[in-house]
């Protein structure tokens, strides 16, 4: 044992450590050359570049000299590590990142050196190719994160990539099979790391994660592991790979097998739906967990007892397990980066993550100090007052009992944030589980109802029960039945709390029919009740909403977001958010049309809820929905170009082309599943430009148009370009203008009044806007001008217009919507080659504004108008938010409205 005055001798910033670490003192009594190097290297940063240095210069020969090469660096790096952290000269990053390095370092040395001592005993193992292969390790845990602790083991999994044998030696040595080459050289390994000699060891091999765990091989191929995966994969494994990482470098390395190894490991790891089943699987090992820790008295494990460091991993990682698959970016693999990331989506408050990043930092720092004391592998807190001591002043507190007060708050609140995320809604039974199992009696029962506020209490009551006895329910896997079950009272209580109760518990069971399989969805309402809540007050709101919501039943988790009621939409992050979205599965065109429907149908759902909250007018409300619509057509066009530009004798150009919105896009008056009237134009001088746009527009129709497994996005309508169905699917500028100027029909005219240009080239857009005015200032006779427009309106009237005398169509009766409509457009055309302000795509409110200023109509006829025709968009709206495809209300409750659209025609027309 080092004596003090020995110990006096040493440099006065090493005396920290060695008044804390008994395993420092004896290695550098026993080991003068430790304090050599120590010397040299106590004041600088460890990196692998200097142990490499280290193993190179040494030049190991056999596995005697290898053994004790490796442990002999390990000493050293061990040792500057205990000096630097307790001087505090190393944070917590570098001291895990040095760890880290010494155990890829130590590996591929050892690895390189057992594989070529076998491989020239029987030659490389070759792949189906003829090319030699490398065991793969894979490490797990906090190896696998870059996060490993001082005295920690290793957790490996060996991979070899595919079957096959050996080349043979050169002198003719016999030829083995690539499973008992690659078993050898990872026992080898092993013992080459993991065996205790007179120097120690390196690291503590622990191999138990491995498929099929101790009784499974100790490597298997690629393939094998993949069938694993499929057929025998557990929900722990899931959670064990997060971490996992290819560690082989250098002359180990092979990257086409380390990436193949990565993506059967993702596609094992991440779903590519919202995965909130994962919270119960991870509650269950929890639990498991904790039922040990109980079990052994290990309260006072920092790792695994209360608020300790693995509930802290465990947070981050079921949002990984949750949202990986469709979030990338959540595939990383240290917990630290993982916690930042879920405040940047706002999956955890910022204050939340402060205290789990401070808890996680003090666990790890105090962790260390408990292995420096001994170099043991331990997470159990002292007995020993000696060693208290030693903790407490290593950490900065002036006793033991400062530090456990600090512990235990750190504690404490991780212990909170975990039960917050965790805990079990479905522990105790809820009040009106009787009328879900059938277990109140009919009396009883309909009283329940009514109290409750159901009009329909018989007939819902035979709903309910007519949808426990259903063969699907019966049918149904048992936890998602439990589930369901859960569900099923707390969804009564929901729709209880709602203006419209029975249809919205009949809604409601409509919807957990439609997802009664999904178990992801089921495990998502089950675990945040709240967000059931949420749901029955939207979709009891409107049965459009309904419908849309049991359509993409994954815009639940838009219910969870904190933002869904924010109604400023910041849309140039949006596109950007998209775009980074799309980059990550370029090529991938399934994914990649997936991914515009999903965010698109987000986008609507957030828009819709804040909708029926009451936090959108109707015209802020098109406005919104107008500019989403502008930036898929615009993502979809530059997504289907990239598809077909190598056909282009320029690929590297933009394409020449411009995309013009009609009607509703157009007018920006875009509703709810509204469909885009587009017409496309060109001007591009290649030969066969015409021939390759038109079939980029064919595919950009389908991209739009088809249902994938996430819907469709929009259907589309092209009948409004030169000759209709007839012409062109795309035309040159040139043609689209001589074909207005000399060919068109008024009708066709009036659709240019709300025209514009919505995505492509913009020089060509502004080249669309300077034809569309000089079209609609062109002198027109009035009366031939009139004469064409209510011939045009007479045709909609005979083939649309009710008779009835009790009820009005807010739409297409004279005095309704189309006739504002009309009266804007032959202004419009009548007087823009007078007026050209008229010209501007305003919208028909602020145009019949226009006309009256100019006086080309009275303002005492103008504004009721403008007034009626706000009106008749929000009845509309409202009426399609309840499923009414119509536009039908009672006639003498809006005859005043009618009245003022008709006094304006006959002031227009007559």
């Amino acid at each position: 044992m080092m004596t003090p005055a020995a110990s006096d001798s040493l440099p006065p910033e090493w005396h920290p450590a060695l008044a804390h670490s008994r395993y420092l003192r004896q290695l550098l009594d026993a080991r003068p050359d430790v304090v050599v190097w120590l010397n040299d290297f106590a004041n600088h940063a460890l990196n692998g570049e200097l142990m490499r240095g280290f193993l190179d210069a040494e030049a190991p020969s056999d596995e005697g000299s290898l053994k004790s090469v490796l442990r002999r660096l390990r000493q050293r790096i061990m040792a500057a590590l205990v000096v630097r952290d307790i001087g505090g000269k190393a944070p917590l990053a570098d001291v895990v990142e040095t760890m880290t390095q010494l155990a890829d370092v130590t590996t591929n040395f050892a690895l390189d050196f057992v594989h070529r001592q076998l491989a020239a005993q029987c030659g490389e193992p070759l792949d189906s190719q003829g090319n030699p292969q490398r065991l793969l390790i894979v490490g797990m845990g906090k190896l696998g994160g870059r996060e490993l602790n001082v005295s920690s083991d290793v957790d490996y999994i060996f991979v070899y990539p595919e079957e096959g044998e050996t080349a043979g030696s050169s002198d003719g040595g016999r030829r083995i099979e690539a499973y008992e080459f690659f078993q050898r050289v990872g026992k080898r390994l092993i013992a080459t790391l993991g065996e205790i000699t007179g120097d120690g060891q390196v690291f503590r091999v622990d191999m138990r994660l491995r498929p099929n765990g101790d009784s499974g091989p100790l490597v298997c191929s690629l393939d094998s592991l993949e069938s694993y995966f499929i057929t025998q994969g557990r929900e722990w494994e899931r959670y064990a790979w997060i971490k996992a990482r290819v560690m082989n470098v250098g002359n180990n390395l092979q990257p086409e097998w380390s990436t193949a190894l990565e993506k059967v490991a993702r596609a094992f790891v991440f779903r590519k739906y919202l995965d909130f089943g994962a919270i119960n699987a991870m509650r269950d090992l929890h639990a498991q967990i904790r039922r040990e820790v109980v079990r052994k008295d290990m309260a006072n494990h920092i790792k695994l007892g209360p608020g300790g460091i693995r509930e802290i991993e465990f947070i981050a990682q079921v949002f990984q397990l949750i949202r990986g698959g469709r979030d990338p970016a959540l595939q990383i693999r240290p917990t630290l980066k993982v916690l930042m990331l879920l405040v940047e989506r706002r999956l955890l408050p910022p204050d939340g993550v402060d205290e789990l990043v401070a808890a996680y930092v003090f666990l790890r720092c105090l962790e260390h100090r408990l292995q420096y004391l001994n170099d043991a592998q331990t997470h159990m807190l002292p007995a020993s007052d000696e060693e208290r001591h030693l903790i407490a002043a290593s950490l900065g507190f002036p006793d033991w009992p400062a530090l456990l007060g600090v512990l235990d708050a750190h504690r404490e609140r991780v212990t909170r944030h975990f039960g917050e995320i965790f805990s079990n809604p479905d522990e105790s039974s809820h009040a009106l589980a009787g009328l879900w199992f059938e277990q109140t009696d009919g009396d009883d029962a309909l009283e329940i109802l009514s109290e409750l506020g159901f009009r329909q209490s018989q007939a819902l009551l035979e709903q309910l029960r007519s949808f426990r006895r259903s063969a699907k329910y019966l049918q149904l896997p048992t936890q998602n039945r439990e589930r369901l079950d859960a569900l099923g009272p707390r969804l009564i209580e929901a729709a209880a709390g709602t203006d419209s109760p029975d249809a919205t518990l009949q809604r409601g069971l409509d919807f957990l029919e439609t997802i009664s399989r999904r178990g992801a969805y089921l495990a998502l309402l089950q675990q945040y009740p709240q967000t059931l809540s949420k749901v029955a007050e939207i979709i009891g709101s409107s049965s459009w909403a309904a419908d849309y919501l049991t359509r993409h039943p994954i815009l639940l988790d838009e219910v969870l977001d904190t933002r869904l009621y924010e109604i400023a939409t910041d849309w140039a992050a949006f596109s950007t958010e998209l775009n980074q979205r799309l980059a990550e599965y370029v090529g991938d065109t399934e994914r990649e049309m997936d991914i515009l429907r999903e965010v698109h149908h987000a986008q609507v759902f957030r828009l819709l809820a804040q909708d029926i909250a009451g936090l959108q007018t109707v015209e802020r409300l098109a406005d919104h929905l107008t500019e989403l619509a502008d930036i898929v057509v615009r993502t979809t066009l530059e997504l289907c170009w990239g598809k077909l530009k190598h056909r282009h004798p320029h690929p590297e150009r933009p394409p020449k082309l411009a995309i013009i919105a009609y009607g509703k896009l157009g007018g920006k008056e875009l509703g709810y599943g509204s469909d885009l009237d587009l017409v496309f134009l060109h001007k591009d001088p290649e030969p066969e430009a015409g021939e390759l746009y038109s079939r980029l527009v064919q595919r950009f129709s389908t991209w739009m148009t088809s249902r994938t497994s996430a819907g469709i996005l929009f259907d589309t309508d092209f009948r409004l370009r030169p000759n209709g169905d007839a012409g062109m699917l795309v035309c040159t500028i040139e043609a689209f203008r001589d074909y207005q100027l000399k060919n068109a029909w008024a009708w066709e005219h009036q659709a240019l009044t709300r025209a514009r240009f919505c995505a492509g080239d913009a020089e060509l857009g502004a080249q669309f806007e300077a034809i569309r005015i000089e079209i609609l200032r062109q002198p027109r006779d009035l009366a031939k001008l009139m004469e064409d427009v209510l011939a045009m309106r007479k045709r909609m009237l005979d083939n649309h217009a009710t008779t009835s005398d009790e009820y009005f169509d807010i739409k297409q009766d004279p005095g309704g919507l189309i006739d504002v409509e009309f009266i804007v457009q032959y202004l419009v055309l009548g007087h823009a080659h007078a007026h050209e302000r008229l010209c501007g795509n305003l919208g028909n409110i602020a145009l019949l504004g226009i006309a009256a200023e100019l006086g080309l109509i009275p303002p005492s006829l103008a504004d009721p108008v403008r007034d009626t025709y706000r009106e008749f968009r929000r009845i509309q709206h409202a009426l399609r938010l309840n499923g009414i495809s119509g536009a039908r209300v009672e006639r003498a409750e809006h005859e005043h409205r009618i009245e003022a659209v008709s006094a304006l025609w006959t002031f227009v027309f007559d």
